[in-house]
């Protein structure tokens, strides 16, 4: 038996236990146990580290045992239990009979383009869940996904067709920078709180139309996010690059249209979570360029540092950092990991 095969068996034995637990803990925070469990394999966790982390997170966030049913549901009547929290159960009886029914990509191609527009449910972690289910394509993982998605929705102001006015991610961002009442708004402890508030200003209703989506836009905007991720080490800007590495898993499972929604509502969220971010300036390619240069350990050594972690956060992004940089080849992403993990200073000064 290898290597490989051993860690995987460690995997399904912590596994077994997730879907007991809630999507959510206390106050709506998102459970990440079941997905960042996957990363810490893939990074190279050992079985005992994997069981190690999930002790502690379980103990650590007070873990909720999932909920019971309230009342069926079916292809009928589903939709009228989206964003309800409460009817999660029922929502994970229903997916769970659709993907017995479809198999995992005729139920994703059936099912994304209902939940596209939500796409920033439970702070982009309902998706964090369907794309680590994709990952293991496990039938379980994502009807309890497609069920979180649904029950947690956050509608987004919705597109009006408007005509695009930039190509670019980062210059949304910067106009949404712009936008005097986003400033001096209550920040909440919860992402998706925050970005419910921000969308919900006047001037705030525009921003989903202004990037022109097309073939280039998602490499496009993960280099905005790693340079925003390099510049500010902020944990919502972590979630932008972990996030468009769950998008980018999603993509073979949906249509066009499907796929450039995600896209366009998920930019939304982020272009909502300025304030959170501190409105922060966009790095000059000179600086990205400087930064690049870093002298830092490969991919292995802070995998294995990540492993001994017990943030999650450190895990997703290693795990979805590495992921990202096989496609786009930026060192960048080694070298903001590097200093997520302390291994490095602050090289923005």
């Amino acid at each position: 038996m290898t290597a490989t095969e051993n860690l995987s068996e460690g995997l399904e034995a912590v596994m077994g236990d997730m879907p007991s637990w809630g999507s959510e803990f206390s106050r709506t925070f998102a459970n990440h146990a079941p997905m960042v469990l996957v990363a810490l394999d893939r990074i190279g966790g050992t079985p005992s580290q994997l069981r190690r982390f999930f002790n502690h997170y379980r103990d650590t966030k007070q873990l909720l045992p999932f909920a019971l049913p309230l009342e069926p549901l079916d292809r009928d009547s589903w939709k009228t239990a989206i964003g309800i929290r409460e009817r999660e159960p029922d929502l994970r009886i229903f997916f769970t009979g659709e993907l017995a029914r479809l198999g995992i990509h005729e139920a994703l191609q059936l099912y994304l383009p209902d939940l596209a527009d939500g796409i920033a449910a439970s702070a982009f972690h309902a998706l964090m869940r369907t794309a680590y289910g994709v990952l293991r394509d496990d039938n379980t993982d994502i009807a309890i996904a497609l069920a979180y998605w649904a029950a947690t929705y956050l509608p987004l102001p919705a597109a009006r067709g408007a005509h695009p006015i930039t190509t670019d991610p980062a210059e949304v961002l910067v106009l949404t920078a712009s936008l005097t009442p986003l400033h001096g708004m209550h920040l909440h402890d919860l992402l998706w709180q925050n970005m419910r508030d921000a969308s919900s200003v006047p001037e705030f209703a525009p921003v989903v139309d202004w990037l022109d989506i097309g073939p280039g836009t998602l490499q496009k905007m993960a280099a905005t996010a790693l340079s925003v991720f390099a510049a500010t080490q902020h944990f919502a800007a972590l979630h932008i690059i972990t996030g468009l590495h769950w998008i980018r898993l999603l993509e073979p499972h949906c249509d066009e249209a499907t796929f450039y929604r995600m896209l366009r509502v998920f930019w939304q969220g982020i272009a909502a979570l300025m304030g959170e971010l501190g409105f922060p300036e966009i790095p000059e390619a000179s600086q990205l360029d400087r930064w690049r240069h870093i002298e830092v350990p490969d991919w292995p050594e802070l995998h294995a540092i990540a492993a001994r972690s017990y943030d999650e956060h450190d895990i997703s992004l290693a795990f979805s950092a590495s992921e990202e940089m096989k496609v786009y080849g930026d060192p960048l992403y080694r070298v903001a990991v590097a200093r997520r993990l302390g291994l490095i200073g602050d090289y923005t000064k």
